[in-house]
């Protein structure tokens, strides 16, 4: 009956994964349009940062509330993920879920709590009256203005993550997941490596898109086993 027991137990962290790795697709994808109406931020001016954010509030918000909503869900993704592959390589997973956990608390800590001061602040900014009131807000924006600006954001927001691909690519090659999924993981892990090198080669941004592709198609294919396994 223990046995039992436990066996019904891992199917619903399995489709509890599943169906958070799939949802998260959806998530994501629901940012484009979003992104593409609100257009890009200007890069570095506080003042039109502010202005553009008063302006495109609404978008954010909903970006925001997207993004934070997908964060949470590689939890569910990544306990499954352990639970099936923990018996081939535990360490490699620890470190899986290390990378993943660790994301998660930096983006929601500082990614996109920046964002939410930059939206609020356009927000008080847009319905100021003096220039002294305008002032004392542009000059509140610059911390947050200067972490979205920073070249950290890259390494915690892409390389961290996907690390936590790459150990489960490792893993996922003698387990119950197929070689396509295996050999996504791996992708995302290396193509954050090689995006990195940006910072010294700019060309190599692309390669953030690439690795978003990878991880976009990783989630739908893992979702998708996930689920058959539960079954």
């Amino acid at each position: 009956m223990n046995a039992n027991f436990n066996n019904l137990n891992n199917k619903n962290f399995y489709l509890l994964g599943g169906a958070s790795a799939l949802i998260l697709v959806i998530g994501y994808l629901l940012t484009f349009p979003i992104y593409a109406w609100v257009g890009d931020a200007p890069p570095s001016n506080v003042e039109e940062q502010l202005a553009y954010f008063a302006e495109h509030g609404a978008g954010w918000l909903a970006i925001l509330g997207l993004m934070v909503f997908t964060d949470l869900l590689y939890i569910p993704i990544f306990m499954a993920l352990y639970q099936v592959l923990q018996h081939i390589n535990q360490t490699f997973m620890v470190l899986a879920c290390a990378m993943i956990g660790l994301f998660i608390v930096l983006d929601l800590s500082l990614t996109w709590t920046s964002y939410s001061a930059l939206i609020m602040s356009g927000s008080l900014y847009a319905s100021a009256i003096s220039e002294v009131e305008k002032a004392a807000l542009v000059a509140g924006a610059g911390y947050p203005s200067t972490m979205l600006d920073s070249p950290l954001l890259g390494t915690y927001a892409i390389l961290i993550p996907s690390m936590g691909f790459l150990f489960t690519g490792l893993v996922m090659q003698k387990g119950v997941f197929n070689k396509t999924a295996a050999g996504l993981a791996l992708a995302v892990g290396i193509t954050a490596i090689v995006f990195m090198g940006s910072y010294f080669w700019e060309p190599l941004a692309i390669f953030r898109i690439i690795n978003a592709l990878f991880a976009t198609a990783w989630y739908i294919v893992v979702g998708w086993q996930l689920y058959r396994l539960s079954r």
